[in-house]
Formats: structure tokens, sequence, C-alpha cells
């Protein structure tokens, strides 16, 4: 008879799945039907680390908006993949709960800034993130910390030996610099044939015309698509799982008028807590299978 544990790791997969499944039937050309692969395993063990002690309550009160087991399950996280995580942060909110699902069969891999650089909040950040790794051996011991940064740091892994790499809400800040090309092509080396790319990004509205350094934090979908399929990636999902309807992207601060920047100060803060964290797109790629 199957153990308790088996059985509610069994559910929790049954009803990722069907989250998923429902958030991700929007239409996107050249985009395939292609479910998750997350295993009832791995759903358990992101369970485990997203109700982990580590975990403080300000991390956990953005699961709702973030929904991590659902975009993790999406991208079709496994525990035995070798995973690059471009841009953690100094917090590193995504590491709380990649580090500890990948630490006994797979690896976790933090590609941050480049370290050589004068930036205080950079330095600032990268300070904060060691310490939170050596905070926690027991998590974190076995993760890797690299840099992948244009123009400086491009090769942050061997060519061809990641299985995923994800970043979220990142790639404004490579077009603030004008790297996103750069940045996207050394995923595309990072990963093996087959590999795939997870990324979450601030969408901007259709009809607005796309600032290429994308001052205000948001990026149009379709904008996000041909940039990605420029460096050689194809698109195999879109979901819905990270949207946000109340989000009208139209804010003096940009995206961090919204919570949980609140750059405005006092200024709305009640409207812009009402509205919660900005709307979100979510894309799974592929690196092309080799002989594609």
């Amino acid at each position: 008879m199957p153990s308790s544990r088996t059985l509610l790791a069994a559910s929790a997969m049954t009803a990722v799945l069907l989250t998923v499944g429902c958030a991700s039937t929007r239409s996107a050309p050249g985009a395939s039907a292609e479910p998750p692969v997350s295993d009832a395993a791995t759903l358990a063990a992101i369970d485990q680390a997203l109700a982990g002690d580590h975990r403080s309550a300000a991390n956990r009160a953005r699961d709702r908006y973030r929904h991590p087991q659902e975009t993790l399950a999406f991208f079709g996280l496994r525990q035995e993949m070798t995973v690059m995580e471009v841009w953690p942060g100094g917090g590193g909110w995504y590491t709380e709960v990649l580090a500890p699902v990948l630490r006994d069969r797979g690896r976790y891999i933090a590609a941050s800034w480049d370290p050589r650089t004068d930036a205080k909040y950079v330095q600032d950040g990268l300070k904060a993130f060691a310490g939170k790794l050596a905070s926690r051996p027991d998590l974190y011991g076995k993760a890797t910390v690299t840099a992948l940064e244009y123009p400086n740091e491009m090769r942050p892994v061997p060519d061809g030996s990641v299985d995923m790499v994800l970043t979220f809400r990142n790639l404004h800040n490579w077009m603030a610099r004008d790297a996103e090309g750069h940045m996207l092509t050394a995923m595309y080396a990072a990963l093996k044939p087959g590999g795939i790319l997870g990324i979450v990004e601030h969408r901007a509205a259709d009809a607005v015309a796309q600032d290429p350094r994308a001052k205000s934090g948001y990026v149009r979908e379709d904008y996000v698509i041909q940039l990605v399929t420029d460096a050689g990636f194809e698109l195999i999902g879109r979901s819905e799982i990270n949207a946000n309807p109340r989000d009208t992207k139209d804010y003096p601060q940009g995206v961090w008028s919204l919570p949980p920047t609140f750059r405005e100060g006092d200024v709305n803060r009640e409207r812009y807590a009402a509205i919660g964290e900005s709307d979100r797109l979510t894309l799974r790629f592929r690196k092309p299978p080799a002989g594609h």
C-alpha cells in the first residue's frame, strides 16, 4: 500500500499539473503543447523547501504572487538536473527553493554579478548572498557561485554543461545595459542541447511601444519572445501562472511603484498594495536538440 507521503506527493503533482495545464492554454505562434515534466518527488521536495524554517516571513508572503511550485513545475524542474539561476540577487529568493531541492541529486549554480565591479550595491548584494549561503550549509553547502555579466564575465560554466537556466525578472536589467543579446547568447552556450530556459518578467501592455531600455521595468511578451528566439532558442510554452490583471502598468515609478518596492513611499501605497505585485509573463524555451 502506498505511504501517506507518496499519496500526498501524487496529489500535489496532480494539483500542480492541472493548474499549469489550465494556465498554459494561451496560444503562442511556434509554441508546442509540450506538458511540464516535473515528477512527484520533485514537487514534494519543492513543498518541503517552501515550508522550511530557513525562509523569512517576508519571503513566504510573496509566494502568492510568485507561485514558486507552479512556476518550477511549468519549467519542468527535476531533482537530478544541473540548474543555473542567473542573477539570484542578494536575497536569493529562489535560491531558498532551488538549492535544497537540487542538493542531493542535482546541482544548483548561482550565476551572479561580476565580483570585480566597484559598484557598492553589487558588492553589498554579493556579500549578502554569500552570507545567506554560509548561514545554512545543510541547505546551501553544495551550491556553486559563478558570474555572468556583460562584458567581462560571459562564460559562467563550461559550454553545454547545464540542463536548465532560470532567470526571474532580470531581462529589463540587461536591456537597460544594452546587454540582453549577449546574456542570452551566454545562456544558450551554457545549456546542453535540448536544455530548458525559463524566464519570468514584468509584462508590458501589448498596445504600448516597447522602450528598448525598459525604463519602466516592463517588457512586452512578443518582444521577449523575439529576443530569445533571435538568440537561437525555440519557444515551447507560455503560462499565465504569474499573471495579475489588476496591474495597470502606468505608474510614475514604473513597476517599482508596486510592492514589494513601493518606491513612491506612502503615496498611493494602499492602492498599490491592493494591486499586488506586477503582472508577469512566464515563458519556457528550449535549446534545439542535437541535430535538430
